[in-house]
């Protein structure tokens, strides 16, 4: 008895020791800001199951060396992360780090990409899905909707209204699906509810479980009420903007201080009457500013990749869509970052 005891421990340590070793964990990391980073991640998880990580620009990168630390780790998606000039050379080593360990790299996104960084994530064979045309989600739900439920494409449409991104070929013809106001509202609502809970991840997990699990955002619980005390504070802030708001020749721009600049941006662009608008936060846990930018329909110029260049130069990071973008700035630049973009759109 004694003997075969003994036996069947060394049996299980093998057994456990060999178990290690597999890779079989499914990783999804994604944007935490928005609805299309939020509502990607939930969609990889109805069709693949696995974990989410959920991370705003500046922990980024951190959270992908972490993940590719994981012995365990057999599938990794990056949804709706774009690259900036300042991380794209790391990024693309950390790829190679994961793809020499057999790990499986997606990578779904919409942001302008630099051609020289697509040949080389195409290179080792990363499984890229970027299109500038669809915001992420959409994306995800073309590549992968036999794994998904019937409910997705109300998913990717509302995550197309969050982003602006509406009227593109595939987010219009998934929006026609649904009622447009039914829609409306229910990505606004998803949207105020991420915003409000930035502070809060275990929350902001929670939603892409309940959207994973085929929930409209009116199913779960609270979420009405919280989007109504968002936007009793968003009405505070356009006082606020009127009030604060400066201008320069081709931009308006404020400094927020007790609310999201996100959630602002679209109040200077529009109540300072020029073609682009700029909010900033101050992060004191990093010692930077968090920029939102917008530009108007009128705006002929690409600023994600102005941002992209010009918040690098500064020693920061940024990048995004044409008229929609935002970065990160050390703080004793943001003055200067604020007059080398006003001139640039010249």
């Amino acid at each position: 008895m004694a003997t075969r005891k003994k036996t069947s421990k060394s049996s299980k340590k093998a057994s456990g020791s060999k178990t290690t070793k597999q890779r079989t964990k499914v990783v999804c990391i994604s944007h935490k800001e928005d609805a299309d980073g939020i509502s990607s991640a939930a969609l990889i998880r109805q069709a693949f199951g696995g974990d989410s990580i959920l991370v705003d620009y500046p922990s980024q990168m951190e959270a992908i060396t972490q993940a590719s630390l994981d012995e365990k780790l057999k599938s990794l998606y990056i949804c709706d992360l774009g690259l900036s000039k300042k991380n794209q050379d790391e990024f693309v080593e950390l790829m190679k780090t994961l793809r020499k360990n057999k790990v499986s790299v997606t990578y779904i996104d919409h942001h302008d990409i630099d051609p020289k960084i697509v040949k080389d994530l195409e290179k080792i064979k990363v499984k890229l899905i970027h299109d500038i045309n669809e915001c992420t989600t959409v994306q995800v739900y073309k590549k992968f909707k036999s794994k998904l439920s019937e409910h997705s494409p109300f998913i990717a449409a509302c995550a197309a209204i969050t982003d602006y991104m509406e009227d593109r070929p595939t987010g219009s013809k998934l929006l026609q699906i649904y009622d447009r106001q039914f829609a409306l509202i229910s990505a606004t609502v998803l949207t105020y509810n991420i915003v409000g809970h930035q502070k809060d991840p275990d929350y902001l997990l929670y939603l892409v479980e309940e959207l994973a699990d085929s929930k409209f955002p009116h199913e779960i619980p609270n979420t009405f009420e919280f989007a109504q005390i968002q936007v009793d504070k968003l009405a505070q802030i356009i006082a606020k903007v009127k009030e604060g708001m400066k201008t320069m020749k081709n931009i308006g721009y404020m400094e927020i201080i007790d609310a999201g600049a996100s959630g602002a941006v679209n109040f200077v662009l529009g109540l300072s009457g020029k073609d682009v608008g700029v909010a900033y936060k101050e992060r004191v846990d990093h010692g930077i500013y968090a920029v939102s930018v917008r530009g108007s329909r009128e705006c002929k110029v690409h600023l994600g990749k102005i941002v992209n260049v010009l918040a690098t130069e500064l020693g920061g990071s940024g990048g995004g869509h044409d008229k929609a973008c935002g970065a990160v700035i050390p703080k004793p630049k943001i003055n200067k970052f604020l007059k080398e973009f006003n001139k640039k759109l010249n």
